[in-house]
């Protein structure tokens, strides 16, 4: 008998995630002496799965196989990702770790943290860290929940660094992607943001993004793996919990069931055109770039999706901060191109001037 659906669906998105690792593993890697306590045993090489969070690999990864890092928080989401990782990067060879951010931002959560990462090492994840990060007042755009995720972001780039780890893996799940999107759409944001989590970014992850909430909430149940609910995912003083417990429920009320299904797919195709456009972009910029400057004479003949995103390239190569360069400082940008009659300069994040004069438009920073 093959395991829950539930688990075998978190298992086989792992596995995906972990197959372009496959070719670095070591041609033989050690047998694994760890022990199934016999009680959970009911018969020769036979664990109970109402037991299964005893399960041991068989084998144990090189100490030269490539290594993965799951972000946990003790949620559900995230435990079943360590689980489901432990469990597959054995069977491949790869080693698995771990990392748990303590954001101290609720009392007793340093205490949370420890507990978790005892959970992670039980499982048999290894290397396990429980960093603590100081998170800075809210200011400017995003608030609290931008300088947690910033903090927490950081923490982790950290622990990759310090252990050389190939990958970090994220919990978000097809519900939080619906999220995103829907946080773009209230924000006026363009095509990029409205195309939601890539599954991968740089060294990150995100192997649950086909995957619901309930998904991995069953397969914990059905792994007997504790779970912890941050209370902040229901506090209201938070945008995203808002909208994941208010706003959603009532689309799916009044407009029918697969709403989150529906958005999820929408940023597939938000992000198959971002992609599309930002390749085009990267190719004419070279035709419109000049030692002294860009032609706005050629930018002015670009669509106005490639324009923008060809000055937005430019005010991030000056030093214009990407989560600072909003849509407005585009379109102040763009109409410096497009509708110039001598105005002077746009006055970008990071100190950046972008000033039009001798037939170019010129990025400098301050």
């Amino acid at each position: 008998m093959g395991p829950h659906p539930a688990v075998a669906a978190i298992r086989l998105a792992v596995r995906r995630a972990l197959a372009e690792f496959s070719d670095e593993v070591p041609a033989t890697f050690a047998q694994n002496d760890a022990a199934v306590p016999p009680q959970f045993i009911r018969s020769v090489g036979d664990v109970d799965p109402r037991h299964a969070k005893y399960r041991r690999p068989r084998l144990r990864p090189a100490p030269s196989a490539p290594l993965v890092l799951v972000a946990c928080s003790g949620g559900a989401d995230s435990m079943a990702l360590a689980a489901a990782t432990v469990f597959e990067a054995a069977k491949l060879g790869i080693r698995a770790g771990a990392v748990t951010v303590d954001h101290g931002l609720q009392n007793g959560s340093t205490a949370r943290a420890v507990e978790v990462a005892t959970r992670l090492r039980e499982l048999g994840l290894d290397p396990v860290d429980a960093l603590g990060v100081n998170v800075p007042a809210a200011r400017g755009h995003g608030g609290p929940e931008a300088a947690a995720r910033d903090a927490r972001y950081a923490a982790l780039e950290a622990a990759a660094e310090r252990h050389g780890a190939r990958a970090v893996f994220l919990g978000h799940t097809r519900d939080d992607q619906a999220e995103t999107v829907l946080l773009g759409l209230a924000r006026g944001s363009g095509t990029r943001s409205l195309s939601g989590m890539p599954a991968t970014a740089g060294r990150y992850r995100r192997p649950f993004l086909e995957l619901d909430r309930a998904t991995t909430r069953a397969a914990c149940h059905v792994l007997d793996l504790p779970v912890w609910d941050d209370p902040h995912n229901t506090d209201p003083a938070y945008t995203r919990a808002r909208v994941r417990h208010e706003v959603l429920p009532v689309l799916e009320k009044h407009l029918g069931g697969g709403v989150v299904e529906a958005l999820a797919r929408t940023a597939r195709l938000f992000r198959d055109d971002a992609d599309a456009l930002d390749v085009w972009a990267a190719q004419v910029e070279t035709e419109v770039t000049h030692p002294d400057g860009l032609d706005p004479a050629r930018l002015a003949e670009l669509p106005a999706a490639v324009r923008r995103r060809v000055l937005r390239r430019a005010a991030l190569a000056a030093g214009s901060p990407g989560g600072e360069l909003f849509a407005r400082h585009v379109e102040a940008m763009d109409q410096l191109v497009t509708a110039w009659h001598g105005q002077g300069p746009v006055h970008l994040p990071g100190n950046v001037r972008m000033r039009r004069q001798a037939g170019r438009v010129a990025f400098r920073r301050a």
